[in-house]
This record gives C-alpha cells, structure tokens and sequence, in this order.
C-alpha cells in the first residue's frame, strides 16, 4: 500500500459493505459456502459485499479519497532534481590555422535541484480542497445509497425465493388434493353412482394441478438463481431458503405519519445528500475556475552544479573545472490574455451548479415518491396479512365441507373443486401476502435511507 501522507484513506471503509455488515470477524467479507439453510442476514451479507454494484461504489470512493490527498499536496513545495551525465567530443578545425584548432573530449556531469511553493492564489488551492472534499462526500454518500438499494434488493429477492418455495409446497398440496378428487370420482363412477363427467372433470383439474406444479418448481429455480446473481455466485449454485413463517402478527414498524416521513428522507436520504454535496462541488469548481485566471505568488530557488571544462579561447586547451549556479526568490505569475478561453470555462462551470441545483431538486422529489409508494404498499401488505388469514381459514373450512359431502353423495364434483381451487389460491395469497409484508417493511426502510446492520436483525425475523 502507497503512504498516505494526509491519512484520506482512513474515511474509506475497509470492506465494499462499509458499516451494514455487522460481524466481530477480522474479515467481514470472507465466506465459504451459502449456508443450509440460507438466512436473510447471510444473503444480505454476501450481495454488500459481492455485488459488483457496491464494489464500484466502493472502488469511486477510493478515487474521490485521492482526490483529496491530491487536492492537498498543492499546499506543499514542489521539489524536483534532475541529474545528468554526458560524454562530450568536440572537434574545431580552423582552415589555413591549424595552430588555432582543437579536439577535446571529455565526460561532463551536471546537476541541480529546484523548489517551487505557491504561497497565495486568491484562493485557488482552497476551491480545489472543497471541490475535492465535496466529491469525496458525494461519492461516500452515493456508496450509502447503493448500499441501502442493494440491501433492499436482496431482501426482496430473498422473500421472493421463499414465496417460490411456499408456492412450490403449496402447488404440491394441490396436485395431491387434486388426486385424492381424482381418485373419489374414478371410484363413485365404477360404483355407478356418478357420471363419467365427474371422473372426467377431476382428471383435468389433476392435469392442471400437475401442470402448476411444474411451473412452480421452475419459478422456485429461476427466484433461486436471481438470488445467487445478487451474491456474485453462479446463478446455478445450489441454495437452500427456508420456509415462510407463519402465525405473525404484523407490527407497525413506522409510527410516524408519511408526511414526516417524506420530510426527513427527502433531508437525509444518501441520494439527497450525495446530490448536495455534488452541488457543493459544482460551486468550488465555479470559483477554483475564476481563481485560475487570477494572480498568484509563489517563492522559487534552484541550486545547479557541473563540471563542465573550461578554456582560455580558440586554439587553447581545456582545463578541468567546475561550476554551480543558485538563486531564491518570489515569483509573480499574471495571467494577461487567454484567448477568452477563462470566460467561456466559467459559463460552463456556471451552468454546471444550475445542473446540480437541478438534480437535488430531482433526487429530492424522486426520494418523497419512493417514501409515498412504499409506505402505501407496506399500509396494504399489513392489511392483506390479515385479509389473507381469513380467507385461508374461510377457504379450509369450504373446502373440509364440499369433500365431505361429496364422500356422501350429497355435493356434486363441481363444488368440490371449485373449493379445492379456492383453497389453492388462498394458500397462495397468504404466502405472498406474508413476503411481501416482510419485504415492504424492509424497502420503505430503504427508501428513508435508514436501513442498516441492526434493521437487518431485527426485521429479518
């Protein structure tokens, strides 16, 4: 690692998940095979640290850190040293005076060093500095939001994997429903107490069921492997994700109203204050530009030695010698014409701070729609659990009853499974309903700009 005279890399995390991995590892980021099964902490985990997403994030916060480091080497001297060696063969020839001709050679060394040190610019160097630590900021901000984004989107992924696995069980349950009715209407119609339509009905919502089954278990594989894609695994490794669990109570994680809600991520959202401190940049830039075509005073010296061989004049020999040369002094630098090119750069790094200005106005309101959508999406999630709870029990009970009569010759083949298709889309929306209250909790969290280490604990349950 190259030396880090202004310590910028000590702001730079050490990891591309920065502080939302919580563990007492010394390497956070080392792991060995997915675990079986797969918890959302470990997932959550990985994609932050594996992502390709957050490691440019990370990588751009390296950059803008040495940026800075650069930004300050302008308030140190420069001193540079230049060393040189040549073998000099010189042949003069004077015609009709050979006594005046000469032939020398000789090896000629010479050296110098040279110290240039600005000491005022009306404020160049400082312009560049802010410039510098605005983008810094803005690059660690914008490292947060792809954090929080990438940390909502595996969370998402992940309960969409669990939804796959519960409607895979579920779609299971269905095709042995399905058999079972397939079976009691095959056996009342070779007993002659049914139409051949029953038997036939029943085959085809067997078929069906088989049929829904396969597209499950496809869906579970394709849910399986995006979720790979977001840890920077192979899409075909094997995971393993548990089972949705059930019997909760939705809670009310946010008891705040939306307003202040919107309020405060619009504030403090990572993408309002990445957008912030660009503009802060933008406006350092304007004046860094305007200090350019400034004066500035810097204190120069340069010391020089050689030793080059002297002579008494044309004809006379060379004799061995050396020199130096060594001066100091403060130097003024005006800037008088520059084709108008000043000008026009200012303009630009003008309309640069309208553009940023214009883009946290953007991320300001994009970040209120995002709070807006979400906590809408979370207040119908919470009710649909509910919702859903009842239904399933509504839909077993219905289901419990046709089976029952049509054992006894009492309901006909139609509403048993017209029951049996209710039960199976209640056992659907309950598993779906259950995710996606897990995973709105989650995303509005993302959307305020709030989640992080101890948020991923405590809502992965």
């Amino acid at each position: 690692m190259s030396l880090d005279v202004f310590r910028t890399g000590t702001a730079v995390s050490d990891t591309p998940a920065a502080a939302l991995v919580a563990s007492n590892s010394d390497s956070p980021c080392a792991f060995g095979a997915p675990g079986e099964p797969l918890l959302l902490d470990e997932a959550v985990n990985r994609a932050l640290c594996n992502n390709p997403k957050t490691r440019e994030a990370w990588a751009n916060v390296k950059v803008q850190a040495a940026g800075v480091g650069a930004a300050w080497s302008a308030y140190v001297p420069n001193v540079s040293a230049t060393w040189q060696e040549v073998h000099d063969n010189s042949a003069t020839d004077v015609t009709g005076y050979p006594r005046l001709s000469s032939a020398n050679r000789s090896t000629v060394h010479s050296g110098s060093v040279s110290l240039d040190w600005v000491l005022y610019d009306f404020g160049g160097r400082k312009a560049a500095l802010r410039n510098a630590q605005a983008l810094f900021a803005a690059a660690r901000a914008s490292q947060d939001a792809t954090l929080q984004a990438t940390f909502s989107t595996v969370a998402t992924n992940y309960y969409s994997a669990q939804a796959a696995v519960g409607k895979l069980t579920a779609a299971q349950e269905t095709e042995r429903l399905a058999r079972d009715s397939f079976v009691a209407a095959s056996a009342r119609v070779s007993h002659g107490v049914a139409a051949i339509s029953d038997q036939l009905q029943a085959q085809t919502s067997y078929a069906q069921a088989t049929f829904n089954r396969a597209k499950a278990a496809g869906d579970l594989q394709a849910a399986l492997g995006t979720l790979a894609s977001d840890m920077g695994l192979n899409p075909a490794q094997s995971i393993v994700v548990p089972a949705v669990e059930d019997g909760v109570a939705p809670d009310r994680d946010f008891t705040e109203s939306v307003t202040e809600m919107i309020t405060d991520a619009q504030r403090s959202h990572p993408s309002v204050t990445a957008a912030k401190a660009k503009l802060e940049a933008a406006v350092a830039k304007e004046q860094q530009t305007r200090s350019q075509g400034l004066p500035n005073l810097s204190f120069v010296a340069k010391y020089s030695q050689n030793n080059q061989p002297a002579s008494l004049g044309l004809g006379e020999p060379q004799f061995a010698a050396t020199g130096h040369d060594w001066y100091f002094g403060v130097q003024v630098q005006i800037p008088l014409f520059e084709g108008f090119g000043r000008t026009y750069q200012v303009r630009q790094t003008h309309a640069q701070v309208e553009v940023q200005q214009y883009t946290l106005d953007e991320a300001r309101q994009q970040v209120g729609l995002d709070v807006w959508k979400s906590y809408q999406a979370l207040q119908t999630d919470v009710e649909n659990v509910g919702n859903t709870a009842a239904l399933l029990q509504i839909a077993q009970r219905s289901f419990d009853a046709a089976k029952h009569r049509y054992a006894a010759g009492v309901g006909n083949i139609l509403e048993l499974l017209n029951a049996q298709s209710s039960l199976s889309d209640a056992n659907r929306q309950r598993i779906q309903a259950l995710t996606d209250w897990r995973a709105a909790r989650l995303d509005l969290a993302a959307k305020m700009g709030r989640l992080n280490a101890r948020d991923l604990q405590m809502r992965s349950r």
